[in-house]
């Protein structure tokens, strides 16, 4: 089935399907969870369990009036786990294009994201609740080692009245250290196009603390010529309570690798050979070389007579060196200094609970950046230019949770000031200083309507502010390091929505329905758009744009142990008012200079549908024994390549398969698992390169490909 031909319909169809359903029955005592029936593909937990992100306070997922999505190790601890887009491609409304391999995958949320050329923009990158984004909103996920990360919370939709740079939402990925007690685990995966992944995990407990160290090394020649990667990635995480109700957390990692970039191709090229790179590519030998580490100390503490007051203070410092190969050869060195700190309040008006928090957050990051002559990938002798920056993020928060109706109905009030500043100086000739701020007040108001314990509706409405990254600040006026014509980006967020859980713990078929259904309508003002001179990429500003949409996701059990699951995102993203210059290049290597209107036609690097369906089956065999198997489809419409909406790429479906085994012998545990992605090798374009003057739109996704994972494990 074409993704393309999903309507609206079909969310509204399965929501009819939900609410059908015996809604009596959450009404009475939910029993608990039997263990040996979980869901393993599960991608919506059940909805009390407990997540941070989503309001910066300890809240259960139904009682919060946002999409939020949250996955535990359980989930995917079967699966590939090297690039994110192995985890959470489930999600809906969540868009992931791999490019360059699996360590630099574009996240878009409602659109929000699939501005980027390389990393994550637009959405706020977390390990441990600590930023990995930058202070200008940039992210690299080289830090994320799925063997150590025990459950991630993914909150969908304008973040901005609680986090800097996250008008599409936040991702937070969180280190397992709810382990029940001490064990080591040794981690080997094999695959295609040489991709191996050996590692270890040890977890000690003890009454006073807990300590988690994961080291992994990941090597990849990948599927396309010039594509090699290979990755030292070291996390660790001691966590001490010296009482019970304070706790302290040192958090750690390292990351040492390289990764070759084989750049973008024509549309000739991708139908003569899409493994090819291109050829500029590789006579400059692009690359990308990085070195980065962080430490990080966070303290939480509860106090008062009835314990409803906490307070979290965290403080962490960053190192990251890079060398990069992409047309000069540039050396940066960045050092970051971050803290952050919130309290929150909880007590009664009268009969009415009311939760209370206010909070800041302060990141500074100096950096220094020495260009040389790029020969054929290597250094040159004499330095061009030598650049410093500091770029600092300064934001503060404010929320109050409300109940209006006694255990029913609950208004959201948040708000967050942000001040962004950007500082570069030459210092070496031509010799030059710039300075540019940013600053917003975003404020947000949400609702939350309890149907029953277990169905809520919730609705928001809120502003959001995207300030430009350092790299899209990039100016080709010689009078000027930054773009000053380039502003920030605003919009004005709605979405209305229903979450909810069906439990029969009497009855063998159907016994668990959990499903959300969103939509939600953006307008955006002076969205940041890329386009390309000489193979450089500037960014400018459009003037506005309309994007609404309809996210469902739902996860059946439809016999004991036998899961169905399905997303749906459908997506309307469209450009209101939009003029700009458009330079091409003519079949004589002529620039041409063309002033077009894009008003009306489709934001480009985005499907207008999304579509993933899995069936997946979990049985205990006895007690030592497990097994599991999953079959997935996703299906994605073409992405238009440009604003001109000159091309656009074709519909694809890639069909996965997976088979698990989980064995337990006393004190020892071996897992095994494998799977093939993308069976029927399906040729597709898995990145586009938005707005290429060279008409250079197109990178191909993986082949078919398979993998193996064996797990070793003693529990003391």
């Amino acid at each position: 089935m074409k993704a393309r031909t999903l309507r609206f319909t079909l969310p509204i169809f399965f929501l009819g399907f939900f609410l059908a359903g015996n809604t009596t029955l959450h009404a009475q005592k939910i029993a608990p969870a039997d263990p040996a029936k979980s869901l393993s593909d599960t991608v919506y937990r059940e909805l009390d369990e407990v997540v941070i992100t989503a309001t910066r306070v300890s809240k259960r997922i139904i009682d919060i009036p946002y999409s939020v999505v949250r996955l535990n190790y359980s989930n995917y601890k079967y699966d590939r786990k090297i690039g994110s887009n192995d985890m959470l491609s489930a999600v809906p409304g969540l868009f992931l294009q791999s490019r360059y391999g699996d360590h630099d995958v574009r996240f878009s949320i409602r659109g929000f994201g699939s501005r980027s050329t390389s990393g994550v923009r637009g959405i706020r990158i977390l390990l441990d609740d600590i930023p990995e984004s930058e202070p200008d909103g940039q992210t690299r996920l080289e830090a994320l080692d799925f063997n150590s990360i025990g459950r991630i919370e993914i909150v969908k939709g304008n973040a901005s009245s609680l986090y800097t740079n996250a008008p599409g939402g936040v991702a937070n990925f969180i280190n397992d250290l709810d382990f029940e007690r001490s064990s080591v685990v040794q981690f080997n995966q094999f695959g295609s196009f040489g991709l191996y992944k050996n590692g270890f995990k040890a977890a000690v407990k003890t009454d006073n603390y807990r300590l988690l160290t994961t080291y992994s090394y990941v090597n990849y020649d990948g599927y396309r010529q010039h594509n090699s990667e290979y990755w030292h990635i070291l996390n660790m995480v001691l966590e001490a309570t010296p009482s019970a109700h304070t706790k302290l957390s040192i958090l750690g990692y390292f990351v040492d690798g390289a990764i070759k970039l084989p750049g973008s191709l024509t549309k000739l090229e991708f139908e003569q050979d899409p493994w090819q790179a291109d050829p500029k590519s590789v006579s400059r030998d692009e690359k990308r070389i990085t070195t980065k580490g962080r430490v990080g100390v966070k303290y939480d503490a509860t106090f008062g007579g009835n314990l409803n007051n906490e307070i979290e203070v965290t403080a962490f410092g960053t190192i990251k060196f890079f060398e990069r190969t992409a047309g000069d050869y540039r050396i940066i060195n960045r050092y970051g200094l971050g803290l952050s700190a919130r309290y929150v309040n909880k007590l009664k008006f009268g009969s009415r609970h009311n939760e209370f928090s206010v909070g800041g957050d302060l990141f500074t990051q100096p950096a220094r950046t020495e260009y040389y002559a790029n020969i054929k990938g290597q250094k040159g002798d004499d330095i061009i230019q030598i650049e410093s920056e500091d770029i600092s993020n300064m934001g503060f928060f404010i929320s109050d949770n409300f109940e209006i109706l006694k255990e029913k109905m609950f208004v959201l009030l948040t708000a967050r000031y942000d001040n962004v500043v950007y500082n570069q100086a030459e210092q070496t000739l031509p010799s030059r200083t710039d300075r540019r701020p940013f600053n917003a007040f975003t404020p947000k108001l949400a609702l939350n309507y309890k149907i029953t314990p277990m169905i809520a509706l919730y609705t928001s409405f809120g502003w959001s502010f995207d300030a430009p990254a350092a790299n899209e600040l990039g100016s080709a006026d010689p009078a000027y390091l930054f773009n000053q014509d380039l502003n920030p980006q605003e919009s004005r967020n709605f979405e209305i929505g229903i979450k909810g859980s069906h439990y029969r713990w009497d009855k063998h078929w159907f016994k668990r329905i959990i499903y959300e259904v969103t939509s939600f309508d953006i307008r955006i003002d002076n969205e940041i758009i890329p386009y390309e001179v000489l193979s450089n990429v500037y960014y400018r500003n459009a003037a506005k744009t309309k994007r609404s949409g309809v996210e469902l996701g739902a996860q059946v059990e439809i016999y004991e142990g036998l899961t169905f699951g399905l997303t749906i995102t459908r997506s309307n993203f469209r450009y209101l008012t939009y003029e700009a210059r458009v330079i091409s290049i003519d079949t004589s290597g002529t620039f041409i200079e063309t002033d077009k209107d894009f008003s009306g036609n489709i934001v480009p690097s985005v499907p207008e549908d999304n579509v993933y369906v899995s069936l997946a089956y979990s049985r205990p065999i006895g007690r030592h024994v497990n097994i599991f198997a999953k079959a997935s489809c996703q299906g994605i419409s073409g992405l238009w390549v440009d604003d001109e909406n000159t091309d656009k790429t074709n519909d694809y479906n890639l069909l996965n398969g997976l088979l698990g085994i989980d064995l337990t012998f006393g004190k020892f545990n071996i897992m095994v698992s494998g799977g093939v992605n993308n069976i029927f090798d399906e040729i597709y374009v898995g990145f586009t390169n938005t707005n290429s003057a060279s008409k250079r739109f197109y990178e191909a996704g993986a082949p078919r490909d398979y993998f193996v994972s064996v797990n070793l494990g003693y529990a003391f």
